[in-house]
């Protein structure tokens, strides 16, 4: 079967405790705790895997331990072309250790696989895991001032209505930003908030004159704490709803992340027809996506032209959008076990004249675009992310294979529908912003076909399928798909009565943060906002609504009623309401 293989490699280089299978194409390998690091880097660097992402997780009612788990998504180093393992020998190979509760301590894995370093900096942050040679023991995840003795994602540590005291101010510790040394750097700050970003984020520019020599950035200033809220109190259904809460833009691939997460890890295949939706859903999201991004880096570099027409043309898959799923936004027809919605015959008919819209308008401003000299300077060599920084780090998206990368999760690991439909994977080579942007223009032409192929083959099945009595404790898998911005990563282990035990949400710009500060090097402070840009970053997708009143320390749920009332006061009175 799929990753046998992979495991009697691992088996010459560490000692395997125990293998157990998800599914066909996913596998766990426990290790010694000591082995953990060689275990990870033999399945990274020689093997051929990616790190699609780490799990931590508080199993002391299950096995009396923590566990740490690296996924693997094994496809070949694909530094070459000849550097890429066959098709159906493709799979994920995660790596588990357990860590005792006495000494929770681990041999950090970050020194030989750089692609850890976040998921390591999060596990303490959120279990209290120590990964004992961690170059960077910073928070991630918690602001500064959170107590240093709460652990959130610990299943004894608090409710998630619990609202901590927080350090008092004179002794909240401040976060220190790696500068590195020299005479003539000078701290430039860009953020936390910006003209050029809508979310909040906190670059710390290191120049030499007008040079960008190195760089540091402070995220998390909106987590959620939607991993807690769904373990305490929700079934599966309401995950997916909230899932398309992730992110504004790429909100429907988190849904079909969250949902087939929890469906892989009972087996649960969906009918034919729901598959093939799902997969329109996610292209539409996709041109939308990557409309968006296009006209942006338009928008930064003062074309602003460009932009409005980029933007009209993205309305059109807006309008395509509602016609396959009743909102502009695609979200909430995701379910376990299919869709809530199915697509009539006159809604594909006035959708396939939308797409031919789309595909002829986006040649026409991608060949103005192009024409543009001053536009080109602009992003040509600028914001260069080396093809080896990507391997090591896992970056993903356009992000990866405008560096010369052939990873995509819908090429590499096809999924739903996609084991049906013929598409070529875009890739640039010269790793900045021009080529991602390119490979971004590709990408919209690409789904314009995937779109009609889903249209064209999909069956007269039905759309759901009773996933009821099937939820068996314990039992895990991740899900993944190829969102806009890059590979998007659910892992959920069941718990019971319908809820999560574990739920891990993985966005792709996760993935693609660590390599940033590598893109800025040997650029100019004004193409500072334009990098970020290219990267296509999404902050709340990363950093994963309750109201809370600040003064009672009280949280409320917000009904539509007191919605709208609280708007009006808003809007009556926006300066004191604000403060």
């Amino acid at each position: 079967m799929k990753c046998d293989k992979f495991i009697q490699a691992l088996e010459t280089r560490v000692k395997i405790l125990e293998v157990t299978r998800q599914c066909e194409d996913q596998v766990t390998a426990l290790v010694e705790l000591n082995d953990l690091p060689e275990a990870v880097r033999f399945m990274y660097y020689d093997m051929g895997g990616y790190l699609s992402t780490m799990v931590a997780n508080d199993e002391r009612s299950i096995n009396k331990n923590y566990a740490l788990y690296y996924a693997l998504s094994i496809e070949g180093g694909k530094m070459s072309d000849e550097d890429e393992i066959a098709q159906d020998e493709k799979c994920f190979v995660t790596i588990k250790a357990l860590v005792p509760p006495e000494n929770p301590t681990y041999p950090s894995v970050t020194p030989f696989v750089p692609a850890c370093v976040w998921y390591e900096r999060e596990a303490y942050d959120m279990f209290g895991l120590v990964a004992e040679g961690l170059p960077d023991k910073r928070r991630l995840v918690l602001s500064d001032d959170w107590p240093n003795d709460l652990f959130p994602l610990r299943k004894d540590s608090m409710d998630y209505r619990y609202r901590p005291d927080m350090l008092e101010h004179q002794n909240e510790p401040e976060y220190e930003f790696l500068r590195p040394q020299g005479a003539n750097v000078t701290d430039i700050p860009l953020g936390p908030l910006h003209v050029t970003a809508d979310e909040p984020g906190h670059f710390r520019l290191f120049c030499d004159g007008d040079m960008i020599v190195d760089a540091d950035y402070r995220l998390f200033y909106q987590h959620r704490g939607m991993e807690k809220l769904a373990e305490n109190r929700m079934n599966y259904d309401q995950m997916g709803y909230l899932a398309e809460r992730v992110c504004g833009i790429c909100g429907y691939a988190h849904a079909i992340a969250c949902i087939e997460a929890a469906e892989k890890a009972i087996n649960l295949e969906i009918p034919a027809r729901a598959q093939a939706i799902r997969v329109i859903c996610s292209e539409i999201e996709r041109l939308h996506s990557h409309l968006l991004n296009i006209g942006l880096a338009c928008e930064v570099t003062g074309n602003y032209t460009a932009f409005m027409h980029i933007f009209r043309i993205r309305e059109y898959s807006m309008k395509l959008a509602e016609l396959v799923t009743g909102g502009r936004k695609t979200y909430g027809s995701v379910v376990m076990g299919g869709l809530r919605r199915d697509i009539t015959g006159v809604e594909i008919k006035e959708s396939l004249k939308i797409l031919q819209t789309i595909d002829t308008q986006v040649d026409e401003i991608w060949d103005a675009v192009m024409d543009d000299k001053r536009q080109i300077k602009r992003w040509k060599g600028v914001g260069i992310l080396d093809k080896q920084i990507a391997r090591d780090f896992s970056a993903v998206g356009p992000n990866i294979r405008g560096s010369g990368i052939k990873r995509d999760t819908r090429y590499d690991h096809p999924y739903d529908f996609f084991k049906k439909i013929k598409f070529d994977v875009a890739v640039e080579h010269g790793g900045d912003v021009l080529s991602r942007l390119t490979v971004r223009y590709k990408e919209l032409k690409s789904s314009v076909s995937i779109i009609r192929q889903c249209f064209e083959l999909m069956p007269q099945t039905a759309i759901i399928e009773d996933p009821k009595l099937r939820i068996k404790p314990e039992n895990y898998a991740l899900a993944y798909v190829e969102a806009p911005r890059g590979e998007n990563v659910h892992w959920i282990m069941q718990g019971s009565a319908q809820k999560v035990y574990r739920w891990r949400c993985r966005a792709a710009t996760y993935n693609n943060w660590p390599s940033l500060r590598f893109q800025f090097h040997g650029n100019t402070i004004a193409d500072a906002a334009l990098i970020v840009c290219s990267l296509d970053p999404c902050y709340s997708c990363t950093e994963r609504i309750t109201l809370v009143d600040i003064k009672t320390h009280k949280t409320k749920i917000l009904t539509n009623k007191d919605l709208k009332e609280f708007c009006k006061t808003l809007k009556n009175n926006p300066l004191k309401d604000l403060r």
